[in-house]
């Protein structure tokens, strides 16, 4: 599967709002035409949708990922306090990750995010380990999970 293989994720859209579902979608095109040769890997969690591109296909090289709720969309980066926010737009207290809340694409901050992913994505790169086989452009579907705490 590629980006332009976008069935299961519009699958696993299907029960969210389609203000959500906009979202979501515009964000997934905006990491992709930024990252072509990156992987998206999907996941279909009890408490939310989420997939993230990273240069492989693990989930811990994963730089930014999009995860969907009922109401908005957080865009994240998996290790974000490790990047300097120096606008302040992102949100978390964990040790690691931190997010904007995207309600629609009026209200993201395009060019302050792109040079954010850059520094993102320079990080992962830096910190891979050698693979044995070299993944470019795939989507991948790690997990669907049988039972959702979410809109169904």
């Amino acid at each position: 599967m590629s980006k332009e293989n976008v069935n299961d994720l519009v699958k696993f859209l299907l029960p969210f709002p389609d203000s959500v579902k906009t979202a979501a979608l515009w964000l997934r095109e905006f990491v992709w035409d930024l990252y072509p040769e990156t992987n998206e890997l999907i996941y279909d969690n009890y408490n939310a949708l989420a997939f993230g591109w990273s240069p492989t296909d693990k989930a811990g090289d994963v730089f930014c990922s999009v995860a969907v709720f009922s109401k908005h969309v957080n865009f994240g980066f998996n290790r974000g306090s490790e990047i300097p926010d120096k606008q302040k737009v992102l949100l978390g207290e964990a040790s690691l990750y931190r997010y904007i809340k995207v309600i629609d694409k009026d209200n993201f901050p395009e060019e302050y995010i792109k040079h954010l992913l850059e520094m993102a994505y320079e990080n992962s790169v830096s910190r891979l380990k050698p693979v044995k086989k070299v993944i470019k452009g795939e989507t991948i579907v790690k997990m669907i999970s049988p039972v959702k705490r979410r809109p169904l």
